[in-house]
């Protein structure tokens, strides 16, 4: 295409091109240009604009961001020509059909006569109108009371995939056209977004829906840019020069026009079809990319919807089938010190018990002292909690800060759950409008705290009540010793009683029966059964052991490869950081780890504990050949295997009936030499051990490529 000669004609087609790829990018998510060459055509109009002021239009991406409000000045009220109305919310399959009874009353519509509807997500975030004139947007208004919404039309001009300018490429402009629908941030450039406010000092934001709500009420455009906001068209309201019979027609113009479409929206043929693409959405609500609250269905045909009209308040022609909230507010009544089974320190709040998602909320956990500090909380804030399926409720931020004097029955109020007989226990902040402060002890023994990274820690493993709890209770779950019988509260007893200090106590309670069967709500029965599910766990697995031991960075897949990899408990007591690390999974850190956790004198007598109570380890059997050619020798390797790794080597080796060392050694009877090995070469020709390659290995072992 040939460049155009004059200013004019070269403004007005980098506007064009510039708006195509705001559409490309923003809208469509398919960019033709990389950012160099959108900045370098930028800066052109840009320089253009400055040279020849009387090219600067309205509809220029030069003029997305304007000038911050005069100190002091708000926005400007301003009337909706069509008052922005409410939709009715519905929240049973019932209240649905008696939605759509009234309406085909109304209509005077047969029994069998389906109505065509649109449903689409209901996104939560700030609801806003658009209007253009001959093409060119002209003001946004928030929704505000329905009636009067303010003029917010320089923030929504940052807004990226809100066109300043209709596009006519197919279809031609209207005179007049008044857009509504939700400004949203996703859920993902949320996180990023509030992570780099962290990162600068700044606080968390709450939640995307109340972010994008403050950000378009902000007085400076330029900060509002700063905010990753995106428009939903959800309803065309006015238009002049143009007509449509249906939505679904308007949704068209709308994508011809160069408008994000909601591309979850789907027309459905009668009323079962609403209610299966809500239950369908339902399911999936946690994979759309924004916040959703429910599903809005609207009737597909607009002479309908005139008939239908509306109430002083809402609309009669479309409804809002919400779903069960993920959402709430409640109050903030204490933080407590939680001690977990490893002795890390993670804060909780308290707060009164609110239902999300169908479920009471009591707790939820706040990670850690920097995240709680990012939140800005103080005991006594009406806090935001979110729930999403199955996921722990969090705390998202505050809704109203704690301010004034305390409420009368503050006091009163504490959680019971954090109350002893002489007041408060340790480790719980609950003085109203108190912020938090990590404690120096461990709030359960007053062990100094230890910190790494963002966490503290106590140190005390072997004497601080609620690791010793939280311990046994990680060692007794299925794929460990699998003692179901025993839940937390039994735990608390036995160890408030003196009848457990660690889990290898629980192969010893058989002669402290009568102890037992005295502890309140137990019984013979109930001792008799957990008596029983001991002793069969009296023989566990080598993997199942070595899970309920609870070494640190030693889960279930960890304690699968010890056990296939090392012989014995014995062998993997002894074994080296070097010999660990040729177990499949295990680094330089888990070796390190492991051999500092069996080099301690109370985990050697925890062991002692396990085998004076009659634990006695089933080892996997291992098919190995007695007249291998590595069968009675040892094989230590160096330098970096190709064909496969040193874990699957090890494993090969010993199933030929050879063991394998880290070092060399008198006894040593082949070093196998990977790439980069070399160091150990020397003492090998000095002790004239038998060097094989990779290739040669592979070959003894019968591993020769064919």
């Amino acid at each position: 295409m040939a460049r155009a000669s004059t200013p004019a004609a070269r403004a007005a087609e980098l506007r064009a091109e510039l708006a195509r790829h705001d559409h490309l990018y923003y809208v469509l998510a398919q960019p033709a240009i990389g950012d160099a060459e959108y900045d370098r055509l930028f800066r052109e109009l840009r320089d253009l604009e400055a040279a020849h002021p009387a090219l600067v239009a309205p509809d220029s991406p030069t003029q997305r961001v304007g000038s911050p409000l005069p100190e002091g000045q708000g926005f400007e009220k301003r009337r909706h020509e069509v008052p922005m109305l409410s939709i009715d919310s519905l929240f049973s399959v019932e209240e649905v059909r008696d939605f759509e009874a009234k309406i085909r009353r109304f209509l005077l519509l047969p029994e069998d006569e389906a109505l065509d509807w649109v449903v689409e997500p209901k996104f939560d975030g700030a609801s806003a109108s658009l209007t253009y004139m001959d093409g060119v947007l002209v003001r946004g208004l928030t929704r505000g009371d329905g009636e009067f919404g303010e003029d917010v039309t320089a923030n929504l001009r940052t807004l990226r995939n809100v066109p300043l300018r209709l596009h006519e490429g197919t279809r031609k402009a209207p005179r007049l056209l008044e857009v509504r629908g939700e400004v949203l941030i996703e859920r993902a450039a949320f996180r990023t977004f509030n992570e780099s406010r962290v990162a600068a000092g700044e606080t968390s934001l709450a939640n995307p829906r109340n972010a994008a709500a403050g950000a378009i009420r902000r007085s400076d455009p330029a900060e509002v840019a700063r905010y990753p906001l995106v428009f939903q068209p959800w309803a065309v309201v006015r238009v002049e020069g143009a007509e449509f019979a249906t939505y679904w027609e308007a949704r068209s113009a709308l994508d011809a026009w160069h408008f994000p479409v909601n591309r979850w929206a789907e027309r459905a043929h009668g009323l079962e079809e609403c209610l299966a693409y809500h239950a369908h959405l339902e399911l999936g609500r946690a994979d759309l990319p924004f916040e959703v609250d429910g599903v809005v269905a609207k009737l597909d045909r607009l002479d309908l919807r005139e008939r239908l009209g509306a109430t002083a308040r809402a609309t009669r022609w479309q409804y809002a089938h919400k779903f069960p909230a993920h959402e709430a507010t409640s109050t903030l009544r204490a933080i407590e010190l939680q001690v977990g089974a490893l002795g890390r320190i993670t804060p909780r709040a308290h707060v009164d018990p609110v239902e999300i998602g169908g479920v009471v909320v009591r707790h939820s956990t706040l990670h850690n002292a920097e995240h709680v500090g990012a939140l800005g909380l103080r005991v006594g804030d009406r806090v935001f909690l979110h729930r999403a399926g199955d996921v722990i409720p969090q705390v998202m931020g505050v809704a109203e800060a704690a301010s004034g004097a305390a409420p009368k029955d503050w006091d009163a109020s504490v959680p019971e759950s954090v109350r002893r007989s002489d007041g408060v226990r340790a480790g719980v902040i609950w003085q109203w409008g108190a912020s938090f402060a990590m404690a120096s002890e461990c709030p359960d023994c007053a062990t100094a705290l230890v910190q790494e990274g963002k966490f503290w820690r106590c140190p005390n493993l072997y004497g601080c009540r609620p690791q010793i709890v939280g311990r046994t209770l990680l060692g007794t779950r299925r794929g460990a010793l699998a003692i179901d019988g025993l839940g937390e509260k039994m735990v608390e007893q036995l160890y408030d009683a003196g009848l457990l200090r660690g889990l290898a106590d629980l192969f010893h309670l058989d002669a402290r029966r009568e102890e037992l069967v005295a502890l309140e709500r137990w019984g013979e029965k109930s001792v008799a059964n957990l008596l029983a599910q001991i002793e069969q766990a009296r023989r566990p697995t080598f993997e199942c052991f070595l899970t309920c031991l609870g070494i640190p960075d030693v889960g279930a897949a960890t304690a699968r490869s010890l056990a296939l990899h090392i012989g014995t408990l014995d062998e993997l007591r002894v074994a080296s950081e070097a010999e660990l690390q040729h177990v499949e999974g295990i680094g330089p850190e888990s070796a390190a780890s492991l051999r500092a956790w069996f080099a301690q004198p109370q985990n050697q007598l925890l062991l002692e504990r396990f085998v004076t109570g009659g634990v006695k380890l089933e080892y996997p059997r291992h098919e190995v050949a007695t007249d291998g050619p590595f069968s009675g020798k040892t094989v230590v390797f160096t330098g970096t295997l190709v064909a496969m790794g040193r874990a699957e080597a090890k494993k090969l080796v010993e199933s030929l009936g050879g063991k394998v060392a880290s070092s060399i050694s008198a006894k040593t009877e082949f070093l196998v030499t990977g790439e980069g090995g070399g160091s150990k070469r020397a003492k090998a020709a000095e002790l004239g051990i038998t060097v094989l390659d990779e290739p040669e290995f592979l070959t003894l072992a019968g591993r020769a490529p064919s």
